[in-house]
């Protein structure tokens, strides 16, 4: 499919509907969002302002932008990955070429962390948090908004990566909690914290080609690669937040289809106790694994 000359001369509304037609040929999913996301984008218009410029014809360079935009989804590249940003647990948040794009499934961790911190005490308790490969920032962040007097530290060896999840901090006004340290996963950190999450790569190697084009093509292949059999990263984290976290302290990690129990019993020969069942994301995919610091 090719979007040449299609959006010329076209109303904002007419333009959308041309693109939605124009993905939906070409196989896209979610087409009308898709073509309202992008045509926003190209735009600079909310959905608000779509709806009152509907009338209004596209300039010569809005045109030009949303085939640029069109031509680029078409190809397989992300909505998220064109327009630069996201929506993670209602915080907007940049993305770079360095950093994964947030997904909604990754909110099921925050669901389980919250939901594991409220059991033992108020949400505004003062605590330490460490967001172990943090990318975006988006899972650091999603708590931080809920945890009005937690302290952060995120970790990232990629050092572009912790750029852009400063940026995040400072755009949703949680940068003053926040703070950030190049290394592998907690291996520069020291301390006693309450709660580390984790979102860390663990696709198999050997399974990366056959992803989607979406992911395979266009997430940074350090943020996804987890080893030969994807447990690589659950190593060395169960053990270091068994060394960092305090008494009763919490883990919480992210981790893909049928990992959760061999994750589980990682989390167990690290001497961590399962306080409660995995927690499945809204496809019933096991995704939130928790640990937790024994007692003294």
């Amino acid at each position: 499919m090719s979007a040449d000359g299609i959006f010329t001369d076209l109303s904002v509304e007419a333009a959308r509907r041309a693109l939605t037609n124009l993905l939906r040929a070409g196989d896209i999913d979610s087409p009308e969002l898709d073509a309202r996301l992008l045509v926003g984008a190209a735009l600079g218009l909310d959905l608000t302002g779509l709806i009152s410029a509907a009338k209004r014809v596209l300039t010569t360079d809005e045109a030009a932008q949303l085939k640029q935009f069109a031509t680029r989804r078409l190809a397989g590249e992300p909505v998220a990955r064109i327009v630069g940003t996201k929506e993670f647990w209602g915080l907007q948040l940049a993305l770079s070429a360095d950093t994964l794009v947030p997904r909604p499934d990754t909110e099921t961790i925050v669901e389980a962390a919250l939901a594991c911190l409220d059991a033992s005490g108020p949400r505004s308790r003062a605590l330490q948090i460490a967001d172990l490969g943090t990318g975006s920032g988006a899972i650091l962040l999603a708590l931080l908004s809920e945890l009005p007097n937690a302290i952060g530290i995120a970790t990232d060896i990629n050092v572009a990566a912790l750029q852009t999840a400063r940026g995040n901090a400072e755009r949703n006004g949680l940068a003053h909690r926040t703070h950030f340290v190049a290394c592998d996963y907690a291996s520069a950190l020291n301390g006693c914290f309450d709660l580390i999450v984790s979102n860390p790569p663990y696709i198999p190697s050997a399974d990366i080609a056959g992803l989607d084009i979406e992911v395979r093509n266009h997430d940074p292949l350090r943020a996804l690669d987890g080893g030969n059999d994807g447990y690589d990263a659950y190593r060395i984290i169960a053990p270091e937040a068994a060394r960092l976290l305090g008494p009763e302290g919490l883990l919480v990690v992210e981790v893909g289809h049928d990992q959760s129990d061999t994750v589980a019993d990682l989390f167990l020969e690290a001497g961590l106790d399962l306080p409660a069942p995995a927690k499945t994301d809204l496809g019933g995919i096991r995704r939130a694994v928790m640990g937790r610091k024994k007692p003294r």
